[in-house]
């Protein structure tokens, strides 16, 4: 059993690892304007026929999801577009793809410069009244390496609900969520940093989620209940 977890263990924790060559993933960057530092967070993820998607957040500023209008890579030169706010990137890629170097214009050029991320920025919410599925929600996964408990951290923020998740059988904890969207009975849950989610139904009793864990292109059924 020891050995079946160390293999699921992998799957799970290693999703950053696993994309270390390629511009696709989450990127980390401070651009320091004459009014104070703002955090950045680049989501850049794969389109069609090998084209790339993002979007970008500012944490400082509460924006989520900003789009970008254009990306390419060409090389190790990486230029985008964010239209809505009249900027642009471009910068150089290390071998690595670890790093990216360069300069964000919008209005005045600045330097920025992005860090892959491996866990997403966090960001101070100021507390709210508990929902009704605040609290700790317990599940185990059945992978061919064996069973695999997971537990979803959940707590409502003026900001809306956020998460985190721990894999107590890999002794991982706090693992940030990078949203939760809930609408009615159904809840969302996106971990981008490991390319995982979750994905139920909110039972009427409030005591079970029933859905799916999906994963790298695979997906397993996943119950969480309650937590007393």
């Amino acid at each position: 059993m020891k050995k079946a977890l160390i293999t699921v263990a992998l799957i799970v924790c290693t999703a950053p690892i696993a994309l270390a060559k390629t511009i696709v993933g989450d990127w980390q960057g401070t651009l320091s304007t004459p009014n104070g530092d703002l955090h950045l967070v680049l989501h850049i993820t794969g389109g069609e026929g090998g084209s790339l998607k993002a979007t970008l957040d500012s944490v400082d500023q509460g924006a989520n999801g900003i789009p970008v209008n254009s990306v390419t890579l060409k090389d190790s030169k990486l230029i985008f577009t964010v239209d809505v706010v009249n900027g642009s990137y471009e910068g150089t890629v290390n071998a690595d793809m670890t790093e990216i170097a360069g300069t964000w214009t919008q209005g005045q050029s600045l330097p920025l410069n992005f860090k892959r991320a491996t866990t997403p920025m966090k960001t101070e919410h100021k507390p709210a009244k508990p929902s009704d599925i605040d609290g700790a929600w317990m599940g185990t996964l059945d992978t061919p390496g064996g069973q695999l408990r997971v537990v979803f951290h959940i707590v409502n923020t003026a900001d809306g609900l956020t998460a985190t998740m721990d894999s107590p059988d890999q002794n991982a904890k706090g693992i940030q969520v990078t949203s939760v969207t809930r609408t009615g009975s159904s809840l969302k849950l996106e971990l981008k940093q490991i390319g995982g989610g979750f994905e139920g139904k909110i039972s009427s009793d409030l005591a079970t989620i029933d859905g799916t864990w999906t994963q790298g292109g695979g997906s397993l059924p996943l119950m969480l209940k309650r937590e007393k």
